[in-house]
């Protein structure tokens, strides 16, 4: 049985995919994102995150430490973890505050479908389902394969939420055992998109194209970040592009919002869009209508 390392499962969501969803986040993912909104997501590996206004200075997360290397509470708390950590996570169960926690667990498939299995009456009367979701997926294939075809097996709905960039074989290859691709378009321009995300776009494009060849039900989903990819130039090139791409159903502005600026500040890495404003209402539909003159089937928000 296969395992993978898992960030969180949601239960009950009503933003990834249609219908009232499970949605599984794993660890690990390619891109770099400026506005990503779970940034613990990209790391590959477990990570020790420390929430400094709940640490009260009680000094137990040092003492349980067996490398002996945590740092001393500075001003408001405990800063980050040392280098020396080996992520056996003795801080985080001395921690009577939950200051310290850790991003990631080790998950088998089983243990992945008793939990999604308690929504099922949800899935049922809603048209929802399972919504697999990262980081990226594709950086977990052998897992992310046997979670979907255990869920075919259970008749239960799937979806994965990609970024598109990896392996094209690997992506054609759980096509068939997915009913629903949410597929994030970022930027169209290859520089820029390599800018704000780390790497170009050229792998994203082809694989999206090629998906649509095969996949007849497929949602591209564009983070909408003011200043960055929310120009007329940027939502046209983007509407463009979709208009030549087999199997979308939809389009999804999803407006962006800075809830994940704290997590950048716990994870010690800078927050580069702390200067962006969430568009308003108003704005997320001008540019869905924009978007609705080639033709395409806009929404905003899910």
């Amino acid at each position: 049985m296969e395992s993978g390392l898992v960030l969180n499962i949601q239960r009950y969501s009503i933003h990834d995919g249609p219908g009232i969803r499970t949605t599984v986040f794993l660890k690990g993912c390619p891109l770099t994102c400026w506005w990503c909104h779970n940034p613990e997501s990209q790391c590959a590996q477990r990570e020790v995150i420390v929430v400094e206004t709940r640490c009260v200075g009680c000094g137990l997360c040092r003492k349980a430490c067996p490398v002996e290397q945590l740092p001393a509470p500075a001003g408001d708390g405990v800063r980050a973890a040392p280098v020396a950590c080996t992520l056996c996570g003795a801080c985080v169960e001395a921690c009577p505050t939950g200051a310290i926690q850790m991003a990631g667990a080790e998950m088998t498939t089983a243990d992945v479908l008793a939990e999604v299995r308690k929504d099922r009456i949800f899935y049922d009367e809603s048209g929802g389902g399972v919504t697999i979701s990262g980081g990226e997926p594709l950086s977990q294939l052998a897992f992310v394969k046997e979670l979907l075809a255990a869920c075919r097996t259970e008749g239960i709905a799937t979806a994965v939420d990609t970024c598109g960039y990896g392996n094209r074989e690997q992506l054609l290859e759980i096509a068939e055992l997915t009913d629903l691709f949410l597929f994030d378009l970022k930027l169209v321009d290859p520089q820029r998109h390599e800018t704000y995300t780390g790497v170009t776009n050229e792998v994203i494009i082809e694989n999206l194209r090629a998906l649509g060849e095969v996949h007849k039900n497929i949602w591209v989903r564009i983070p909408v970040v003011p200043g960055i990819n929310d120009s007329p130039a940027d939502l046209d090139a983007a509407g463009e592009l979709i208009l030549q791409i087999k199997g979308v159903q939809q389009v999804n502005l999803l407006a962006y919002h800075d809830t994940a600026a704290n997590k950048f500040e716990r994870l010690g890495r800078p927050y580069r869009v702390s200067e962006v404003s969430a568009p308003t209402q108003q704005q997320m539909d001008s540019l869905a209508e924009r978007m609705r003159t080639f033709g395409l089937n806009v929404k905003t928000g899910g």
